[in-house]
């Protein structure tokens, strides 16, 4: 991979690990679902299998509790005692669900039921044919045996996880897929745009020298108001190629860090932001105090510069720029048109623009973001859509 590629990734690695991780997310979420309800269903049916092999076995012991009732009541009252199981514990109620003799450790029962769970136990109804003992309902309660539970658990836990894992390489598979395209674009951009920047160089230049070179004295004011506008120009290409050549070809430039005066700095940038604003017919505040800054001066430049050409970009027509400097603290406000919510948390990502209608390339505050970061600075915003916004660097 060539250097300017390894850039474009390295610079669009978090965009591209947000889009990866919503849709692993989503992906993940649907898959678990899917395993639940399989795992759901199969519960069920590993239920209505153990509990049919419950009904079989109580309604035999049913079927030997009868019989024996039978022949308690043939026999009454020669014999009177209720006849008792170590396998099974019953209960015969009569027609009007009165308890007649139990032996349930459970007492909740449900005679509308065949057969259901009751706390660890399952109980069992038989109707019977004829009231003996003047018992209607006859219930057979037996333990429950877990171990099927147990069994039903450990392979819905193993199938499921073996599931999800087969699964979860396929929605990787699929998100890398997903991404590619992305990727493949940003690479595309960031490589024309690296190629125009190279072709902006040399018209620039001469542009920028031939505007220096005239005399406004010499020309009509019409000319001069022409060249004006072409200054103006000029100047906002300038900037604009001063990013891209800092983004594409000397991002991973040494830095060169010296003491810096802060006053001197922000007001050469604010003097060649000047006919900007005269253009827009923006109003200039300034309350500018001593302050220095250990860094490389072509950085903290590209941070000024970016910060006071967002001011004067995205500044209603006639409105105001306030720039505060003070120790350890620049601040540069507009009246401006503000930043949306929704977007204001990703600002700072490459390629973001405030609004579809002024901007450039939307890399102007990721150059910003860098440069803070790289020095350990901080930068805040603070902005009201209709009303303007603050940047806010302390350093």
């Amino acid at each position: 991979m060539s250097a300017s590629k390894s850039r474009a990734t390295n610079t669009f690695l978090r965009s591209e690990r947000k889009s990866l991780f919503r849709f692993l997310g989503v992906y993940t979420l649907l898959v678990m679902l899917l395993i639940g309800l399989v795992g759901y269903f199969y519960y069920q049916s590993q239920e209505k299998l153990a509990f049919s092999a419950y009904r079989i076995k109580l309604m035999e012991y049913a079927t030997v509790q009868a019989k024996r009732l039978h022949y308690l009541h043939d026999h009454f009252p020669e014999r009177s005692t209720y006849p008792r199981d170590d396998r099974f514990a019953s209960a015969i109620y009569d027609l009007e669900y009165v308890k007649i003799f139990s032996t349930l450790h459970e007492p909740h029962i449900n005679l509308e039921e065949e057969i259901y769970r009751v706390g660890d136990r399952i109980q069992f109804v038989k109707i019977l044919d004829n009231y003996y003992l003047g018992a209607k309902y006859l219930v057979i309660e037996v333990p429950e045996d877990t171990e099927w539970f147990a069994a039903t658990l450990r392979t819905i836990e193993g199938y499921g996880l073996g599931a999800l894992l087969f699964l979860m390489l396929i929605g990787l598979y699929l998100a890398r897929l997903f991404v590619r395209p992305m990727r493949h674009s940003i690479l595309l951009l960031d490589q024309f745009i690296k190629d125009t920047t190279h072709e902006l160089n040399t018209p620039l230049s001469a542009i920028l020298a031939n505007i220096e070179s005239i005399d406004p004295k010499g020309i009509s004011e019409t000319n001069a108001r022409r060249l004006g506008r072409i200054n103006v120009a000029a100047r906002t290409v300038s900037t604009l190629y001063e990013d891209l050549k800092f983004a594409t070809l000397e991002q991973e430039k040494e830095t060169e860090d010296t003491v810096l005066d802060m006053e001197v700095l922000v007001r050469s940038r604010l003097e060649f932001f000047e006919i900007l604003m005269l253009s827009k017919k923006l109003t200039l505040e300034t309350d500018i105090a001593p302050a220095t800054l250990t860094a490389d001066r072509r950085l903290i430049e590209r941070v000024v510069d970016n910060l006071l050409s967002n001011a004067v970009k995205y500044n209603r027509r006639g409105g105001t720029i306030r720039v505060h400097l003070a120790p350890g603290r620049l601040e540069v406000a507009d009246t401006g048109i503000g930043i949306a919510p929704d977007v204001l948390p990703d600002i700072f990502e490459r390629y973001t623009r405030f609004n579809e209608s002024e901007g450039g390339f939307g890399i102007g505050l990721s150059i910003v973001k860098r440069i803070v970061d790289h020095y350990g600075m901080e930068i805040e915003v603070i902005s009201r859509e209709g009303k303007g916004t603050v940047f806010v660097l302390s350093f």
